[in-house]
């Protein structure tokens, strides 16, 4: 049963990357369910400031721009912005401010906001000494994925409980109008092959075989990408394909252009990326291959998730370089992750 005239108005303060904001959602699904007429305000990236407008229990957006800011912080301050975002912050008073990042650029806000602020101990959070910055700091295992840690998080700041809540990203039913029903006569399958470090890279050249084991199975293949490596990288899969016409590379997208494209696939392999959270969030079928890092705390998370991991011993390490190869595999942690073993965890079968 709902919670009548409790905590109407919460402000979260998440501000990146794209995987941690996605994490965020579904804890505003629970309150939603939990507390009547609870609506939420949401500091956020400029870059990432599409997402929170998705779902249905947020009502503003105020996008902040710390990463731009930093690089010339005299130029910020000369220029007003850092003044006129605190002035539009402090407009509003707030039942609760939830800082779900506990990051010390994240507590700041926090602090500057007007209500009762709430988040992470010195024990739970990546940055302790943010929690000097709230009112009410509680602790959260840092055993527990971090999709569960944010919502026990807000479950303890609003006074609900988790139990019979299932996990929504709150996503799908408000985006399901941009599904094509359009009968397909194939598979249409989507490579999400950028990612930040060198070491989540699945070698290029088990991008191209996977390609071409899936086309040889009448699939189509559907390549996004972000910038000019991975627009190169893009069409030198499409080319080394003995069928291109199978292989569609997208124009440059932003993130609602990508959702379309997200939901009207039937599959996804994704290296460990922001995007394939994207895709758990749509229940999207999707495959993630894991070399030095691991799905145990942040991967993947929800429906229809697979996770490849890497058998070496050295795996996860973490790394973002790495000089061992094998078989002119690298990293080496990659060498048993084959596009034939791909292929097998994908449900290739009659198109729907």
């Amino acid at each position: 049963m709902k919670k009548k005239d409790l905590n109407k108005n919460i402000l979260i303060i998440k501000t990146s990357s794209l995987g941690d904001i996605i994490h965020t959602l579904p804890a505003l699904s629970d309150a939603k369910t939990a507390l009547e007429n609870i609506r939420f305000d949401w500091i956020v990236e400029e870059n990432f400031a599409e997402i929170p407008h998705w779902h249905p229990a947020v009502r503003n957006v105020i996008p902040v721009a710390i990463r731009r800011w930093r690089k010339n912080i005299l130029k910020t301050i000369r220029s007003g912005e850092w003044r006129q975002f605190k002035q539009d912050l402090q407009q509003q008073n707030y039942d609760a401010v939830i800082d779900a990042q506990g990051l010390l650029k994240s507590a700041w806000i926090t602090y500057l906001a007007n209500g009762k602020s709430y988040g992470l101990d010195k024990n739970s959070a990546r940055e302790s000494m943010a929690c000097y910055f709230y009112q009410h700091p509680l602790t959260i295992s840092k055993n527990k994925h971090a999709v569960e840690r944010i919502r026990e998080l807000f479950a303890k700041s609003l006074n609900y409980s988790l139990k019979d809540l299932p996990l929504d990203y709150g996503l799908y039913n408000n985006l399901i109008h941009q599904k094509n029903n359009q009968t397909k006569d194939s598979k249409q399958i989507l490579f999400l092959h950028g990612t930040t470090w060198s070491t989540k890279h699945w070698p290029e050249s088990y991008w191209d075989e996977l390609a071409r084991l899936l086309i040889d199975q009448a699939c189509h293949i559907v390549l996004p990408w972000g910038n000019k490596i991975e627009y190169q990288r893009a069409l030198r899969i499409k080319e080394h394909c003995q069928q291109p016409s199978q292989v569609l590379v997208l124009k440059k997208m932003n993130l609602n252009e990508l959702v379309k494209e997200i939901i009207n696939v039937d599959a996804v392999v994704a290296v460990d990326t922001g995007l394939a959270h994207l895709c758990a969030a749509l229940d999207k079928p999707t495959i993630a291959l894991y070399g030095p890092t691991s799905p145990g705390l942040t991967g993947t998370y929800g429906k229809n998730q697979q996770h490849i991991k890497a058998a070496i011993s050295c795996s996860p390490c973490f790394k973002k370089q790495c000089n061992k190869i094998k078989n002119n595999i690298n990293p080496e942690c990659y060498t048993d992750i084959t596009p034939e073993k791909v292929l097998s965890f994908l449900d290739l079968g009659q198109s729907k």
